[in-house]
């Protein structure tokens, strides 16, 4: 067999392999995306790959029988916003104190950013509550927006990313001009670091998005309740045989995120990359 052919086989095999993994990955969103459009008793009846015709009854049980799914949305949407917008600005900040200057204890805070990237919420949970208790935050979304200033694996990956993109030469020019250090940063780092700010900014939108144990612990107020916590709800009495409807929960929680993906994908590589080289 020659090289050539030995080359073609093994491309078949990965792209085989790459396939079937695809496979694997989106045939459980489908079909959860398509028990969303079926009754009960078809989702009963077993599995099917054919969306059916029942998707505004089961919109209609959802919602008639105390869901309220837009308000769910609106605020996902609004705290998943106004988290991305927060730690995207605090962690390039960060990130460019880091990278552009140099002072005493800069490497011990930055070991300390990498202990806090490697601890769970969990493990302070008790002690953030108490804290934001004290402040009169519980049951307010600033207890879940201001946090996320000092979000520490935002920080690290907008380190890793402006260390690569950083330009000296750029930096002492507007220095030279005048410009003062913010406004250093918002008219020269912002605008080069723009595709790394916009995948962090997917990052943190998703991470929000599908923050069910923060929101839980701190939020009491079912009308501020986010889409994760309304479709914990899904599990009470009231839905226990309405598959349908369960199921539609489920996917518009996911539906968004699915979205952002599709239409932002390549933005996230494209990011990912250019942040991975260095000179």
């Amino acid at each position: 067999m020659s090289y050539k052919t030995g080359t073609h086989v093994q491309r078949f095999f990965i792209y085989f392999f790459l396939i079937a993994l695809l496979v694997v990955t989106l045939l459980p969103i489908w079909a959860l995306l398509v028990n969303a459009t079926r009754s009960t008793v078809q989702i009963q009846q077993g599995l099917s790959l054919t969306p059916s015709t029942y998707l505004d009854e089961n919109y209609g049980i959802l919602v008639g029988r105390g869901l309220n799914l837009p308000r769910g949305f609106i605020n996902s949407l609004y705290l998943s916003v106004s988290i991305t917008l927060v730690t995207v600005y605090f962690s390039l900040l960060t990130a460019y104190g880091l990278v552009v200057y140099n002072f005493p204890g800069k490497k011990s805070f930055y070991s300390f950013i990498l202990v806090l990237v490697l601890l769970p919420m969990q493990l302070s949970i008790i002690g953030f509550y108490q804290y934001m208790s004290r402040l009169g935050l519980t049951d307010n979304y600033l207890s879940l927006i201001l946090p996320s200033i000092a979000a520490a694996g935002s920080v690290f990956f907008a380190k890793q990313y402006l260390e690569a993109i950083v330009i000296a030469d750029l930096i002492d020019a507007a220095r030279i001009d005048g410009a003062g250090e913010l406004a250093t940063f918002h008219r020269v780092m912002l605008p080069i670091a723009a595709p790394g700010a916009f995948t962090l900014g997917i990052f943190a939108f998703v991470a929000s998005w599908n923050n069910f144990f923060t929101p839980f612990i701190l939020i009491s107020s079912i009308s501020k309740y986010t889409l994760p916590m309304l479709v914990q709800t899904l599990r009470g009495d009231v839905y226990r045989t309405e598959y349908g409807s369960i199921y539609l929960g489920i996917a518009a929680t996911i539906a968004p995120i699915l979205l952002i993906y599709a239409l932002f994908s390549r933005y996230i590589v494209s990011g990912i990359a250019l942040g991975a080289v260095k000179e």
